[in-house]
């Protein structure tokens, strides 16, 4: 075979993969975002409620201390590809498939939750004890310390370990595609893994580097943005 036949067999023209990377590429956009509004609406309530029901919190409570972290660290470590497949029924369940985005969408958000969580709850314990003390003594119930004073000066590490979590969630839709989540992942998996199709795979691993850095980028600077 011709040198220029074994190239052609290498992979897709890139006119060819552009056209089929542009809806793989949106699918991963809206699980990413979709998941991240739903990790952080349960997330940040959740980690507020784990820490300051610590031994150390505002309100400690050490049953429910305890069942939360039990909870949050079973599923921490459940790897995603076998939670995945594990809550099919369920995400059937809730979302009436569990295919392309809408079913990727619960094991994604059961994997971000608890993740989102931890690397919150890190952050809120990094708060100053005399800050909180200061509050309560003056006369600030414990959920007006919460509010006004623990998450305001949590935030600059909470948005920097969102950040990070946010890049956990893009991986997580890259391994997602294994198991029909659509978006980069499975456009790697069926196009360049299974097809041997080189060009593909380094498309969409490049495209996945750059979401990856962007976000990473952006949040790092909001970050030192709102430490100062």
């Amino acid at each position: 075979m011709s040198a220029l036949g074994m190239l052609q067999m290498a992979g897709r023209t890139w006119p060819e993969i552009f056209e089929l990377l542009v809806p793989a590429l949106w699918q991963t956009l809206q699980m990413v975002g979709i998941v991240f509004v739903i990790s952080l609406v349960i997330g940040l309530p959740l980690a507020v409620i784990v820490h300051n029901t610590s031994p150390n919190g505002l309100f400690p409570r050490a049953i429910v201390h305890r069942t939360l972290s039990v909870i949050i660290n079973i599923l921490r470590s459940i790897p995603f590809l076998i939670l995945m497949a594990a809550v099919i029924p369920f995400s059937r369940f809730i979302m009436g498939t569990a295919l392309g985005v809408a079913g990727a969408i619960v094991p994604l958000s059961l994997a971000s939750i608890p993740l989102f969580a931890r690397l919150i709850e890190t952050s809120l314990r990094e708060v100053h004890a005399p800050l909180l003390d200061a509050g309560l003594a003056a006369s600030g119930t414990r959920w007006q310390v919460i509010r006004r004073v623990q998450l305001p000066e949590a935030l600059p590490g909470i948005v920097g370990n969102v950040t990070i979590a946010t890049v956990g969630i893009v991986e997580f839709t890259a391994v997602a595609g294994a198991v029909g989540a659509g978006g980069l992942g499975y456009l790697a998996l069926s196009y360049g893994y299974s097809r041997f199709d080189g060009n593909m795979m380094l498309a969409c691993v490049v495209v996945l580097v750059v979401i990856a850095q962007i976000t990473q980028f952006s949040g790092d600077r909001l970050a030192r943005a709102l430490a100062k």
